[in-house]
C-alpha cells in the first residue's frame, strides 16, 4: 500500500486530460456530422477515409440491432466504469504515470461515447481505415483514446508500477525481493572463505 506522501497529487491533471479527450471527441463528431453525408466515404489517403456512421451497439456494432435496450445498458456500463476509473485515478502512486495516463484516456473515451449514447441514442463514428477491400470497423476519437489507454494500462502491467521495483524510494528492500547483486556479493564472500 503506497504511503500517503507518495500518492499522486495530480488527479486533477488526469481528469483534465480526460476532459480534453471528451472535448476533442465531441468536437470531431460534431464536425463529421455537419460535414459528411451518411455512409458516403470521403477519401483522405489510399488507406484512410472519413465515413459517417451511427453505431447503436458497442464495439464493432455488437448488439446494434437489439431493439433499443442496449442504449441504456451500455450507458449504465460506461457510467459505472467511468466512476470506477475516476476513483481509481485518486489511488495510483505518484510514480505510476503510465497507469494514470492510460486510465485517463479510457475515462475520456468512455465519457465521450456516453455523451453520444445519452444525447443521440447512438455513437457517431467517422474514421475508416482500410487496405484494398478490407475495412476495419469505423471508429472515432473516443474509441482511439480507449484503445491507446488500454495499451498504456497493459504496458504498465508489464514494465511499470512500484511493486516491480526491488526497493522503494527510501532505499528499503521490499519483503521477498532480491536486490540486484545481492546473490553475487554472497557468492564472492563464500569464494573468499
Amino acid at each position: 500500500m503506497p504511503d500517503a506522501g507518495r500518492r499522486s497529487s495530480l488527479p486533477w491533471a488526469w481528469y483534465s486530460l480526460a476532459l480534453v479527450m471528451v472535448i476533442a471527441d465531441q468536437g470531431s463528431k460534431w464536425l463529421a456530422s455537419v460535414s459528411l453525408d451518411y455512409a458516403s466515404p470521403v477519401p483522405v489517403f489510399f488507406w484512410f477515409n472519413l465515413t459517417l456512421h451511427h453505431n447503436e451497439g458497442a464495439a464493432f456494432s455488437f448488439l446494434s440491432g437489439a431493439g433499443g435496450w442496449q442504449r441504456w445498458f451500455f450507458s449504465l456500463l460506461a457510467l459505472s466504469v467511468s466512476a470506477a476509473i475516476a476513483w481509481w485515478l485518486t489511488r495510483p502512486d505518484a510514480r505510476q504515470r503510465t497507469l494514470a495516463l492510460g486510465l485517463s484516456l479510457v475515462l475520456g473515451g468512455a465519457l465521450g461515447n456516453l455523451v453520444d449514447r445519452v444525447r443521440l441514442g447512438y455513437v457517431v463514428d467517422f474514421i475508416s481505415v482500410h487496405y484494398r477491400d478490407w475495412y476495419f470497423p469505423t471508429f472515432n476519437v473516443a474509441d482511439a483514446a480507449i484503445s491507446v489507454g488500454a495499451v498504456f494500462i497493459i504496458l504498465d502491467s508489464f514494465v511499470g508500477g512500484p511493486d516491480r521495483d526491488s526497493a522503494d524510494l527510501r532505499g528499503n528492500e521490499k519483503p521477498g525481493s532480491d536486490r540486484i547483486g545481492a546473490n553475487r556479493d554472497d557468492a564472492d564472500r563464500s569464494d573468499s572463505a
